[in-house]
Order: structure tokens, then C-alpha cells, then sequence
């Protein structure tokens, strides 16, 4: 075996160790729930925009992109705008005509403005509406249209409707070989406590929604190798990558 192979075999060995020891992905929820009341994900940056992540997660999405190489990366929920600010940079250096289309019922003036004005500018798009209203949705297939590499992020209402209802509607855009990733499905693992103040919770919450979605959607899986080898992950059960 040349060494190549060779490495990535043991690679994906210990990522299937890994995600069998028990132990370890305790630690990594726990590690979840403990820093969550602390706001632990508001401390990141993205080229100067906050991008309210898990360094984790960063980096399974940039393996993600430079594997996929999409040409449309369209995500529901844009706060600050960090991660489309990621997205487009990272397409900038894939060096396609890549753009980002970010979707939010609320795209704050001050929060536009500092992403209107940032150099990755240049690939992103703003849609402002709710993302499972028809007219949003119409706006961002016509987007959509001529592009043959797609990629899909939910990361806005994490209610078990609204997600559902996200995933009927982008998840299709999906490209063959390509991810929909479901951003906060590691509510359901968290406790009650923590979402006293929303409308989402135990039971009620995106990662039910995926699972709901995969009964009738065959050609979706969840890619488990994924959240194995993070450990720390706010979207176990949300890398879903479209196999046929």
C-alpha cells in the first residue's frame, strides 16, 4: 500500500475508534452543554465577522467545500454573517464563480452593511424573508438555476416544523455527492434548561426533524464519519450527504 492510502486507511480507522468509545463522545457533549451557558461559540471571528461556531464544525465544512467544490452554497440564517463570510472565502479560493446566498427573516442594518462592505462581498447574497415562504424560496431556485454543484446549510429556526419544512424545500437543490448540513441537531441531546426562553427543545428540534425527513428520503444518509471524528459537533445527525 503507498503511503497515501496507507495514511488514509489509518485515518479512517481511528475515526470508526473513535466514534464507538463512548466515553469520548460523552466528554465532547458534555463539553457541549457546560460552555453553552457561557456562550461559548460567540468568541470566534471569521475575517472580522463573528461566526458563532465550533472550531470543529469550521473545519468539517471547509473539508466538505474543497471536496464538493460547490459553485451554490445557499444557507438559511445570517446573524452576523460570519459564516457566509466563510463560505465565500473559501470559495474564492477554490477560484470558481462560487456564491453564497444567505437567507434570514431579519437581516439587522448594521449587520448588512459591515457584510455589503466586507472583500468577500463579491460572492455573497443577501435574502432577506422567512426561508420556507414561497416567494423566498422561488427568489433562491431561480438563483439556483445552471449551477451544478450545490450545497445546502439550515441554520435559522430550529423548531421541528420549520426544519422539516426547510428540508422538503432546499434539500432537493442538494447535489448528487454533495451535503445538507442541519445546523443545531444537538438540541435534542441538551437539556430542557437551556432553551427556556425557546420555542424549540427535547423532541422538538432539527435533529427530529432530520430524522423525520430520512424516512421518505432515500436518497440522503447520515454521514456519521463526520461527527466521529469531531467529537464536539453541534450538528451530529446534520451532515447529511445526497447519495443518489
Amino acid at each position: 500500500m503507498d503511503p497515501i492510502n496507507q495514511f488514509n486507511e489509518e485515518k479512517k480507522q481511528n475515526i470508526e475508534a473513535l466514534g464507538k468509545n463512548e466515553d469520548l463522545n460523552q466528554l465532547g457533549l458534555d463539553f457541549l452543554i457546560d460552555t453553552a451557558k457561557d456562550k461559548y461559540t460567540y468568541n470566534f471571528t471569521w475575517m472580522g465577522r463573528p461566526i458563532i461556531a465550533f472550531p470543529q464544525d469550521m473545519v468539517a465544512m471547509q473539508e466538505i467545500i474543497w471536496d464538493v467544490k460547490p459553485e451554490l452554497i445557499i444557507e438559511t440564517g445570517v446573524a452576523h454573517g460570519g459564516s457566509i463570510v466563510y463560505y465565500a472565502s473559501l470559495l474564492e479560493l477554490l477560484g470558481n464563480n462560487g456564491l453564497v446566498v444567505g437567507i434570514d427573516i431579519d437581516i439587522r442594518a448594521h449587520n448588512r452593511k459591515l457584510i455589503e462592505e466586507h472583500p468577500m462581498s463579491k460572492r455573497i447574497k443577501l435574502v432577506e424573508g422567512s426561508s420556507i415562504s414561497e416567494k423566498v424560496f422561488d427568489e433562491v431556485k431561480n438563483i439556483a438555476k445552471g449551477r451544478n454543484k450545490i450545497m445546502i446549510c439550515l441554520d435559522s429556526n430550529h423548531t421541528h416544523e420549520h426544519v422539516l419544512e426547510e428540508l422538503k424545500l432546499y434539500a432537493p437543490l442538494t447535489s448528487v455527492g454533495s451535503y445538507c448540513v442541519v445546523f443545531d441537531t444537538v438540541v435534542e441531546d441538551m437539556p430542557d434548561s437551556h432553551f427556556e426562553n425557546r420555542p424549540w427543545g427535547h423532541g422538538n428540534n432539527p435533529k427530529t426533524a432530520v430524522w423525520e425527513f430520512l424516512k421518505t428520503h432515500e436518497e440522503f444518509e447520515i454521514d456519521k464519519g463526520i461527527q466521529d471524528k469531531l467529537l464536539i459537533t453541534v450538528a451530529p445527525d446534520g451532515y447529511l450527504k445526497r447519495i443518489r
